[in-house]
């Protein structure tokens, strides 16, 4: 169990300082690959349900049985080789800095004033359209983004490599990476995604609501508003996101900083429009607020990171 800790620790270090290089191999990318080949094998003809579960049991078991293995066998040879493998498995799986960077991509045009290069970065981590978007609503899309892979890119993750380690870790991947690209209500996945989107909501329950309320807690409160009152917009507002958990994170994000997030987006040209969430005379939302979100994100991932190891450490001394 120490060497458990040791590692997610240095995955955190590792992942915050080194992020995912280009030009080094990433299993999300196998993952990923495993998922197109067996998507175009199995989502067709009749019983998609079915197929999609069976999708699902293939992809998240061997995942896990190959971490596993792999961990296994490092320890077995060595506790330090032990140690060194689960550390970099979890700081593969972790999205600190990633995050950041493509965060202060899209920020560093916008607040030169460059809309267009501004626009064409964010396009690369979200879903929606952005090509008429202005510098408010950039900002809002950013801040949705960071907000929400907090959880999915970070302590998502750290939750279930706390329960099970770096295989909890890549488990907890494999699950994420099917729903990214399955999990989808149109007609070509909502039968086949059915599956994969449900669980990746279930393995998030937790995780979200805890990062939610540590981001309440513990990150700069923008806007000066009590406690008591946070907490309560932040629990009402989090019910009308579209998805069951992020809504979680963006409301306590908006909360926070004093803004509204929420509202008109628009996807390969059809109008979704969203609930506001955040107070209703809040701050006119500008590139300052993607710099405050993330910072958020990093306050929100080492209290996470922090308050599991306690809880695991108080667990392993009583045991």
């Amino acid at each position: 169990m120490p060497a458990h800790f040791i590692a997610i620790a240095i995955g955190m270090v590792l992942d915050r300082l080194i992020g995912d290089p280009q030009s080094w191999p990433h299993p999300v990318k196998w993952i990923g690959t495993s998922i197109g080949n067996l998507t175009k094998l199995l989502n067709r003809g009749r019983l998609r349900t079915m197929k999609g579960a069976l999708l699902w049991l293939i992809i998240v078991g061997v995942t896990f049985a190959l971490v596993l293995w792999l961990v296994s066998f490092a320890y077995r040879l060595n506790v330090f080789v032990g140690i060194t493998v689960e550390a970099l498995l979890i700081a593969a799986g972790l999205a600190q800095k990633s995050l950041q960077d493509a965060t202060l991509a899209v920020y560093t045009p916008l607040e030169a004033g460059d809309l267009p290069e501004a626009r064409e970065k964010l396009s690369w981590i979200v879903g929606r359209d952005t090509d008429k978007l202005n510098s408010a609503e950039i900002s809002r899309a950013t801040i949705e983004t960071v907000s929400e892979n907090t959880s999915d890119g970070i302590t998502a993750p750290l939750f279930w490599a706390f329960l099970l380690g770096a295989p909890g870790l890549w488990l907890y991947k494999a699950v994420n990476t099917l729903d990214s690209m399955v999990g989808y209500k149109d007609e070509r996945y909502e039968q086949f995604g059915k599956v994969s989107a449900h669980m990746d909501d279930l393995l998030n329950v937790i995780p979200s609501r805890i990062s939610g309320l540590l981001l309440l807690l513990f990150s700069a409160n923008e806007g000066g508003r009590p406690l008591g009152k946070r907490i309560g917009g932040w629990l009402r507002d989090a019910k009308r996101h579209p998805s069951p958990n992020s809504g979680y994170l963006e409301a306590a994000t908006a909360w926070q900083l004093d803004i509204q997030l929420g509202g008109k987006n628009t996807y390969r040209g059809k109008v979704s429009q969203r609930a506001k969430m955040g107070p209703p005379s809040s701050s006119k939302i500008t590139a300052a607020h993607i710099r405050s979100s993330i910072r958020q994100m990093h306050w929100v991932s080492w209290t996470f990171w922090l308050l599991f190891t306690v809880i695991g450490v108080m667990m392993y001394a009583i045991a």
